[in-house]
């Protein structure tokens, strides 16, 4: 659930407000992993892109990681309204095929529904024009916005935030087109299997993103694993391997080549990614890097 929903999420806008030290919880304990490589040491630290805004996350041991870095890696950092519209116009329209016609008989129904419950902007007349993998997106985080959870409020725009303020980099993993092109570029029987299965599970779209908030606050990683990386796993292999695995290795690789410099790096990425057997963290141990869990 949590890449579907961090991908939209970036069509918002990207003003937001760093949490001090006066806001720390007690009991918050989102998990942190450390590697060490000659002379760098890499954190990695799970986000919640879409969180509510009462969250608390912030721990002792987080911000002395945060401190201690110098560089901030998270996914992606081009990701201003204007750009990711241009993006979306250019990947995820068709004005050829309208999205109902290809669809069958039982899931028109449920679109019909979906529409209806999340009232996402422009209604049924924009869904139409919409290739099947951007109407799966906008249905999977419209109920969301509708219930009110800020797209401002995610972990990594905080911590983005957080380090330009204090004169440090933030550096992408990835391109906000690479990322839409996981989705743009799947074939189309994939794009409507996964418009499929947001359709037939949109009832619970708010109960499972509170699982996971809740799961990610106590750092528990097999529950992140079961319903973030699992659930996807067993429902279409394909895009697992697509948003998950591919990606996962690609940025072990990277990785590696980062610590070759010296220095502190600290990198926030989607908490699926740090969770199940094809983690990040099991990537980077086959590049000959092991971490440990500090939180």
């Amino acid at each position: 659930m949590d890449a579907p929903m961090k991908l939209f999420r970036r069509l918002a806008r990207s003003a937001i407000l760093a949490l001090g030290l006066l806001a720390l919880p007690a009991l918050a304990s989102p998990a942190l992993w450390v590697a060490h490589n000659g002379q760098s040491t890499l954190y990695l630290f799970g986000t919640v892109h879409l969180l509510p805004g009462h969250t608390e996350w912030r721990s002792m041991a987080l911000e002395k990681a945060l401190a201690r870095s110098g560089t901030l890696y998270i996914e992606i950092t081009d990701d201003s309204p204007a750009h990711m519209q241009g993006l979306v116009l250019k990947y995820g329209v068709d004005f050829q095929h309208t999205l109902s016609s290809q669809l069958d008989a039982a899931d028109r129904q449920r679109l019909k529904q979906a529409v209806a419950d999340a009232d996402p902007p422009g209604g049924m007349a924009v869904l139409e024009h919409m290739r099947p993998w951007l109407a799966g997106l906008t249905l999977t985080v419209a109920p969301l916005l509708k219930a009110g959870i800020d797209p401002d409020s995610g972990v990594d725009k905080q911590l983005k935030k957080q380090f330009q303020t204090a004169g440090k980099p933030v550096k992408g993993l990835e391109t906000s087109e690479q990322q839409i092109r996981f989705f743009a570029n799947m074939p189309h029987p994939l794009q409507l299997k996964f418009l499929h299965g947001v359709l037939k599970d949109y009832a619970s779209v708010r109960k499972d993103l509170a699982q996971l908030v809740t799961a990610w606050e106590k750092g528990e990683v097999s529950a992140i694993a079961r319903l973030a990386d699992l659930k996807m796993r067993k429902q279409s292999p394909a895009l697992y391997r697509r948003l998950i695995v591919e990606r996962n290795r690609r940025w072990g690789v990277q990785l590696k080549k980062v610590m070759q410099t010296p220095g502190v790096y600290f990198v926030a990425v989607g908490a699926a990614h740090l969770a199940g057997p094809d983690s990040v963290q099991k990537q980077l141990a086959t590049e000959g890097i092991d971490s440990q869990r500090i939180q």
